[in-house]
């Protein structure tokens, strides 16, 4: 049964409810895509813009399976503390 399997680049579209994803592939045909077992289990985490591989069925062509999240966007290791509100500097 896995031999049948149909392995494709897509980027991700839309985050939906339950770990679903829109994604378009690069003819511009958009599928509904679900995260494999194992990007669940070590907590991939997916988001609007990363590229994705994916496997899909040759019987159904509207629905794939996320196998793998590729390294495309560069990641900033300096990025600002997040705020929660303005800063108090009033020092008497």
């Amino acid at each position: 049964m896995a031999d049948d399997v149909v392995e494709i680049e897509g980027k991700i579209v839309s985050v939906l409810p339950g770990t679903m994803f829109r994604v378009e592939l690069q003819n511009k045909h958009q599928v509904l895509a679900h995260i494999s077992g194992k990007l669940r289990k070590n907590f991939i985490k997916i988001t609007v813009g990363d590229t994705v591989k994916m496997e899909m069925s040759p019987y159904d062509l509207d629905k794939a399976r996320i196998v793998y999240r590729l390294r495309n966007t560069p990641v900033v290791k300096n990025a600002p503390k997040r705020s929660f509100g303005p800063k108090n500097n009033h020092s008497k």
